[in-house]
């Protein structure tokens, strides 16, 4: 059950702390869901000091730890320090969707509607490829916010707009442009019954698809042996060649998985990199073996939930996910 109380957030937060102490691999993530709790609980100090101790342990994720302090301190008062960070990230430029998008909410918010906007544009005029329709699941928020702000400034549509709703209406019979409609809030305090009716309707309909993202917290996931693990974990536990017959065959089955799932309309979906003493580890704290097959989905599955997953798939253009070096497009993407 997820939490709805301060109490229950700042519980939470201290489970998450202790398993970070269990799991220092996986410290920064977990730090970060800790430091999400304490907001919710509204020691939004203590999420600043957790914010800042990440960062003088030069996370893998600097900018994004940034980002989420500067949200964090102008909620509390730290104008001034939120800005200067904000501005640091825009210099930095980074080629993660997510500092991006918590900065330019974090200005939307605050109703810092232009900055927003600029900082939504230089996101994704950095990210993606004008006239490229394969959009990259993490680097669609920065399209959908940008279209809202561009509706509350009243711009008129552009080519990124027009992009936004495809992607969105993909996946949702609801356009874009009537779910950042500026009047459907005042269709809310109507005395008219039908508009009433019918706002309650959209609005049901928008809540179940937020029920549905909310199910699965992270992305449904498949797991990828890199070349070196895999030939180590078969060595070490041939058992489980049946489980692997070949490398090749081992790539191919993710990509089709992943193919199959999406083809399903399943969205959220991601990789995860395993290793060998990793593997180890969650066997033996599951006080199994690592010969255990069944053991192999439910590694999969805890190392999504520790934020361990990397989105699929990338754009045509990136580095493939299997690591050989080539692009997306003309490797596993291309099959």
């Amino acid at each position: 059950m997820r939490p709805d109380t301060p109490t229950a957030h700042t519980t939470e937060a201290e489970r998450l702390l202790r398993t970070a102490e269990q799991y220092p691999e996986d410290r920064e993530p977990l730090l970060l869901r800790a430091a999400a709790h304490l907001e919710l609980a509204g020691d939004r100090e203590r999420a600043s000091t957790l914010y800042d101790q990440l960062l003088a342990e030069e996370p893998e994720h600097p900018l994004l730890v940034k980002a989420l302090q500067a949200a964090n301190l102008w909620e509390y008062g730290h104008e001034a320090e939120a800005r200067a960070l904000i501005a640091g990230i825009r210099t930095a430029a980074p080629a993660d969707p997510a500092p991006w998008e918590t900065i330019a909410e974090t200005l939307e918010s605050h109703d810092e509607l232009e900055e927003s906007h600029a900082c939504f544009t230089e996101g994704i005029t950095l990210l993606l490829t004008p006239g490229d329709d394969d959009v990259p699941y993490d680097t669609r928020p920065l399209l959908t916010g940008r279209h809202r702000v561009r509706r509350l400034l009243a711009r008129p549509h552009d080519e990124w707009d027009r992009l936004a709703d495809k992607v969105h209406t993909a996946h949702s019979p609801i356009s874009l442009d009537e779910l950042h409609d500026p009047n459907r809030l005042w269709a809310l305090g109507s005395d008219n019954p039908a508009e009433l009716r019918a706002e309650i309707a959209r609005l049901r309909s928008e809540l179940g698809s937020y029920r549905s993202a909310l199910s699965r917290p992270f992305p449904v996931a498949v797991l990828h042996w890199p070349a070196p693990e895999f030939t180590e974990l078969l060595t070490t536990y041939p058992a489980l060649a049946a489980e692997y017959p070949s490398y090749q065959t081992h790539l191919a089955s993710i990509e089709s998985s992943l193919r199959e799932l999406a083809a399903t309309g399943t969205a959220n979906l991601g990789i995860v990199t395993a290793t060998v003493p990793s593997f180890e580890a969650f066997a033996a704290a599951e006080a199994s073996t690592p010969t255990n097959p069944s053991l192999l989905p439910q590694y999969t599955t805890t190392l999504a939930a520790r934020g361990r997953a990397f989105p699929w798939p990338p754009s045509k253009g990136a580095d493939c996910w299997c690591g050989a070096g080539a692009a997306y497009r003309d490797c596993h993407g291309g099959s």
